[in-house]
This record gives C-alpha cells, structure tokens and sequence, in this order.
C-alpha cells in the first residue's frame, strides 16, 4: 500500500500497490504516481498504482507485476520473439513438483520442451537493470528448479528479465541485495538455462515490450 495525494483535489487516498519490492529508489515524498481507479466490491483500496516518475523525472516505471507477463505471453503467441524462434507456446502457469513457472513451450517438432519464467523488474542503476530488489527465497528456488529441469533429457529453461522501463542497457542479478539468488542464477547458466532480457517502453497511455537487452 501506499498513500498518495491527488492532484487537484489535496486528498490523501491510499492506493494498492500492485509490486511486492521494496521500490526504494521511486517510492520517495514527492515522487509522481499515477493511480488507476478501480471498481470491485470486494476490494479494500479503491485505487491502485500502475506508474511512477523516474528519479531524475525523464520517464516512466511500470509497477504493475502482472504486466510483463500478459506482454510476453501475446508475444509468444504471436511469435514475435526472436531470441525464443521456433518455440510454441502450449502452456501458461505450467506446475513441476511444488512451483508453478510462467510458460511451457515445445519446439516445432515437439519433442523438446522448455520452461520460461519471466521476471519483473523496476529497479536500474546506472543504465543496468537489477533483479530482485528485495529478497526473493521463492525467486532463487524457481531458478534452481529450472536448472534441475535443464539437466534432463529434452528439456530447456530459459529466465526472461522485462525490464518496466526504457532506460536499461542490460539486465543482471542485484548480488549485493540477493546473494542467494544472484548464486543460483550463475548455477543455473552451468546448467544450460537462458538468460533472456527485454525492456518496455512507458508511457502514460500504454507499456509496451521493446527490443532485446544484454543479460546475465
């Protein structure tokens, strides 16, 4: 949650917000958000935030998590993905043991598979995107999952950092946050599970998925 004045009015509405991070960096007095209204009887918070103004106020940061997965999804089903040519998406929300991983694909012969997840991120210092921005257990096991995955016969994993902003040129682990994660990504690599980033360009309209952006 987070409380926010509107502009215009000077009430003081608390909004839900949607990222589980700590958001360090954006959420600061003063900052700029923009709060979508929303309309469900069941909901607490009648407003929910969707963007937040940059630091130095130059662009836009989407902190809506579900958002680069419904981006990702159209374009796998559009196959507009480069770096995933030749994969077909057959699954959302595929399960394996006790975790549940965004998508589940086959190549076009269908005799290998492979498992995406992707990954939200907010945070960029210096043009470098950083994941997580607060400790993620659950983030590290699903990496070391897709590494056991990786290591059987036909199957393939592949991690896809979605940068909610336009101002990264590469997208990494945040060791010094998560040393635990940032480990289990590098053992991950050993283990044959791409490492995939893309970032999105923001604005007050709409987020869409840009091109590629280094990773790892």
């Amino acid at each position: 949650m987070v409380r926010c004045r509107l502009d215009g009015r000077g009430a003081i509405v608390s909004a839900h917000l949607p990222d589980p991070g700590r958001l360090t960096d954006l959420l600061v007095p003063g900052r700029r958000l923009w709060l979508r209204r929303v309309v469900a009887p069941r909901r607490k918070l009648r407003w929910s935030a969707v963007l937040v103004e940059t630091p130095r106020g130059s662009g836009l940061v989407s902190v809506d998590t579900t958002m680069p997965n419904r981006l990702i999804a159209r374009a796998l089903e559009l196959g507009a993905l480069e770096e995933l040519s030749g994969w077909k998406l057959i699954r959302r929300e595929w399960r394996w043991r006790d975790s549940r991983f965004d998508f589940l694909l086959r190549d076009r012969e269908g005799s290998r598979k492979l498992v995406l997840e992707v990954k939200s991120v907010t945070l960029v210092q210096n043009g470098v995107g950083l994941f997580p921005d607060a400790v993620t257990a659950r983030g590290a096991r699903h990496v070391s999952e897709l590494a056991l995955l990786a290591r059987r016969r036909n199957w393939h994993g592949a991690i896809m950092f979605v940068v909610q902003r336009g101002d990264a040129e590469r997208v990494t682990a945040a060791a010094e946050i998560d040393p635990d994660f940032a480990a289990a990504l590098e053992r991950a690599k050993r283990a044959g599970v791409r490492v995939l980033g893309r970032r999105c360009r923001v604005t007050r309209s709409r987020v869409e998925l840009g091109g590629p952006i280094a990773a790892g």
